[in-house]
Parts: structure tokens; C-alpha cells; sequence
């Protein structure tokens, strides 16, 4: 999604607002989706394997992809075991998706500085 076509190159004027804006609004959206995903996977899984209910694995899933850590008690082995690998799929699901909406911004300070030091040359 994010090619080298995409963002503007160094002898490239700043992209305006507006593309900017979209820009935005699709790395928002990409990393919308990644979460839904995301807590599709945990929802599915804590049912699967703690059985809980849809409220309970939803509250489980979303706590750990958040960062906050599981509310309720395993009792399971595959439980646990799912817990312990979702947790570390969900850190980088983070790492991921955050790079998706932070890669515009700085694409746009950067190029900034190129633009600028363009002019004085």
C-alpha cells in the first residue's frame, strides 16, 4: 500500500492538505482493520479455548491487544498457551499498524526539510 509511489519524492513539492488528508484516513483505516482482525483472532480463540462467552472473550481479547493484560482466569493449557502467543501477536500487530499511521507524518516532516533545503540551493 505504502510504495514508493505513493508518497512524493525529493524534487517533489509537498503533497497538498487534501492528499495529505487522505493519506491519513487510509493509514487510519489500514490500521482499523488490522485491530478488528486483531481482535477477531482473540475473540475466536479465548472462546475456542477457555470457552467463554462472546462478552467475556471480547473484554480478554481486547485488554490484551491493548497492552492492558487478561481479565479473566485460564483454566486451560491451550488457554494459557493461547494467551501467552496472542499477546505476543498483538505487541506486534501494535508496532505494525502504529508504523502504518506514523509513516505519513513523517514522511511529511522529512520531505519538508528537503523541500526547504531545495529552495536555498
Amino acid at each position: 500500500m505504502f510504495g514508493p509511489t505513493l508518497f512524493e519524492q525529493r524534487r517533489h513539492p509537498l503533497a497538498s492538505p487534501r492528499k495529505f488528508a487522505w493519506r491519513m484516513a487510509t493509514a487510519i483505516a489500514i490500521w482499523c482493520a488490522l485491530a478488528a482482525i486483531g481482535l477477531a483472532i482473540g475473540m475466536a480463540g479465548y472462546a475456542g479455548f477457555e470457552g467463554m462467552s462472546a462478552t467475556d472473550a471480547y473484554v480478554n481479547a481486547a485488554m490484551i491487544l491493548s497492552g492492558m493484560g487478561p481479565v479473566g482466569e485460564l483454566h486451560t493449557r491451550a488457554g494459557k498457551i493461547f494467551a501467552g502467543s496472542y499477546a505476543i501477536f498483538s505487541g506486534l500487530i501494535l508496532v505494525i499498524a502504529s508504523s502504518f499511521v506514523l509513516a505519513p507524518i513523517f514522511h511529511r516532516v522529512l520531505h519538508s526539510f528537503h523541500v526547504e533545503q531545495g529552495k536555498e540551493e
